[in-house]
């Protein structure tokens, strides 16, 4: 079964669970995508499930991809991606997957392309520790410092300096799906997801375990149901 979906990043929020706590949220329209293509092992050496997902008007996309989507008969779409199952015997082209794909207690990885920052100095980028503002260094509090030393009097490669900051595609593992919208294809996801806001998520099933501590805490709440 593809445990993975497409979504969109709509907001942040909370809610309050049976006891009155707080539970920080994030509001993700997940699907519905529509399957563009099955790869298999003996066509195309793996076997894959691509997904489509969003709405265009008009011509947005150039030739080869609107021809791929009128090849197919399906509507065009913003966002095309791949997701590798094992089986894919139960998946043909057209057909829509959506959020009841998730229930509410699994956990998920979201892969996204985080928030573009800049250039950015040592202190943000890394969270370096600021220099002492004493002697009238007015103007170095915020510097990198030497990057020298003993050993060899040269640059090392991946020394952690100022740079490009954001803008890379960033995966935050194992957050609980707190509740799911099946009619309008929302998910609740506990904590914060990368991606500015109306960016696109990539949510598959987490590839962690989940702890043994969590699981017997589930059995209890379902057993007291």
């Amino acid at each position: 079964m593809l445990k993975s979906i497409i979504g969109k990043k709509v907001c942040m929020t909370q809610i309050f669970d049976d006891k009155g706590n707080i539970i920080p949220v994030t509001v993700v329209e997940a699907g519905p995508c529509v399957v563009t293509n099955v790869r298999t092992v003996k066509k195309d050496g793996y076997s894959a499930v691509q997904l489509a997902f969003g709405d265009l008007k008009g011509k947005s996309l150039n030739k080869p991809q609107s021809g791929f989507f009128k090849k197919n008969n399906l509507p065009q779409k913003k966002v095309v991606r791949e997701f590798r199952v094992a089986n894919v015997a139960e998946f043909s082209i057209g057909q829509e997957i959506k959020a009841d794909i998730f229930k509410a207690g699994d956990y998920v990885d979201v892969c996204a392309l985080s928030k573009g920052k800049g250039y950015a100095g040592v202190i943000k980028r890394h969270n370096f520790g600021m220099q002492p503002t004493t002697h009238g260094q007015s103007d170095r509090t915020r510097a990198r410092g030497s990057s020298g030393g003993q050993g060899p009097q040269k640059v090392l490669k991946g020394m952690r300096m100022s740079g490009h900051l954001g803008n890379e595609y960033v995966t935050i593992q194992r957050l609980c799906v707190i509740d799911v919208d099946v009619e309008r294809n929302v998910l609740l996801i506990k904590g914060a997801v990368p991606a500015v806001k109306t960016g696109t998520l990539l949510i598959n099933s987490t590839i962690k375990e989940v702890p043994v501590i969590v699981q017997e805490l589930k059995a209890n709440k379902t057993k007291k149901k």
